[in-house]
C-alpha cells in the first residue's frame, strides 16, 4: 500500500515538474525570437505578391505598405536588416508556423479564425473591397448578390482570403468560384474571360485595373456588408508574444504620425485608412 502511494506521489511530482518545465520553456521561446532578432539585427518576413500590400518590384526590391512599415518599426527596435521570403498567400500561416520566417507582413486581415492560429498586432489600416470586371462591366455586377443571382457568372478569388467565405455566405456556389494563387492570376482570369469578375481589396483591384490597360476596370460602387471591411495587421507565431508586443508598442506610438502617413502614401493609403480598432476586439476576445 505504501509503495503504491509512493509511486503515485512520484508520478504527481513528475507531472508537476513537467508542467513547470514546459511553462519555463514556453517563456524562453517567447523571449528567444525577440532576442535573436535583436542580436542578429535582422528579421525574416513572409509576404505574398499583392500590390500595394507587399510585392516584388522589377529590380527585385520587396516593398509595399506592410514591408515598409516593418522597416520603420524594426529600425525603432534597433534591427537593420529585413529578409523577405516570398510565399503563396495560402501558405503564409503554415510557413510562419514552420519557422520559415518570423512574421507575416502581407496586409493580412484579422479574422477570428486566423486569431486561433497566429498573434496579430493591432491593425495598421482599414479597407473595403471591390470587384475587378471587364471594361464597361457588361454583366452589370455590383455585389456578391448580383453574382449569386446568375449561375453563369464566374468569380476569381485568391485562395486563402476571407473573400471565399464572404462569397459562399452570399449564396455563390463553388461551381462559380475560380480559386487562383495570386492577384496576377485574378487579373489574367478576368482579361481572358475565364472569370467575369475578381474580388479583393479596393486598392488591390484598382492597382490591377491600372495594369490591365483598357480591358478591365475596378467598379466604384461595390455594395458590400460593412462588416466585411478589412483590418490588416502583422502576424506572429503564438509563442512569439514578446516579439509581437514589442512591435505593437512601437506601432501604437508611430501610427498616425506624419512619418507613418508619408511612408504609406505611395501605396495609396492615407488618414482615412486609420482605425482605432484593436486586435483583441477583432478577434472577439
Amino acid at each position: 500500500m505504501s509503495s503504491a502511494k509512493g509511486t503515485t506521489s512520484f508520478a504527481r511530482l513528475a507531472i508537476a515538474c513537467s508542467m513547470l518545465c514546459a511553462t519555463f520553456a514556453s517563456g524562453l521561446v517567447m523571449a528567444d525570437t525577440l532576442d535573436k532578432v535583436k542580436a542578429s539585427s535582422s528579421v525574416r518576413i513572409g509576404y505574398a505578391n499583392e500590390t500595394p500590400f507587399a510585392y516584388t518590384e522589377l529590380d527585385g526590391k520587396v516593398t509595399g505598405e506592410s514591408p515598409e512599415i516593418v522597416r520603420k518599426i524594426f529600425d525603432r527596435l534597433g534591427v537593420e536588416t529585413i529578409n523577405p521570403v516570398l510565399t503563396e498567400w495560402g501558405s503564409l500561416i503554415p510557413g510562419l508556423g514552420a519557422g520559415r520566417f518570423d512574421l507575416i507582413a502581407a496586409g493580412m486581415y484579422i479574422t477570428p479564425e486566423r486569431c486561433k492560429q497566429v498573434l496579430f498586432t493591432d491593425p495598421h489600416y482599414q479597407l473595403p473591397d471591390t470587384l475587378l470586371v471587364a471594361k464597361g462591366n457588361p454583366k452589370k455586377l455590383g455585389s456578391y448578390a448580383d453574382i449569386a443571382a446568375n449561375p453563369e457568372v464566374k468569380l476569381a478569388i485568391m485562395a486563402g482570403t476571407v473573400n471565399l467565405g464572404y462569397a459562399r455566405g452570399a449564396g455563390i456556389i463553388d461551381a462559380q468560384i475560380l480559386q487562383v494563387p495570386d492577384t496576377t492570376a485574378q487579373l489574367q482570369a478576368v482579361r481572358s474571360g475565364r472569370a467575369d469578375a475578381a474580388v479583393g481589396t479596393q486598392l488591390t483591384m484598382k492597382g490591377l485595373a491600372d495594369k490591365g490597360g483598357d480591358r478591365v476596370e475596378a467598379i466604384s460602387d461595390f455594395k458590400d456588408d460593412p462588416a466585411h471591411t478589412g483590418y490588416g495587421a502583422l502576424a506572429f507565431r503564438p509563442q512569439d508574444k514578446a516579439l509581437r508586443d514589442a512591435v505593437n508598442d512601437q506601432l501604437k506610438e508611430w501610427l498616425g504620425s506624419d512619418d507613418h502617413l508619408s511612408t504609406v502614401e505611395p501605396f495609396g493609403f492615407d488618414r482615412s485608412n486609420l482605425t482605432d480598432k484593436t486586435a483583441a476586439e477583432l478577434c472577439g476576445q
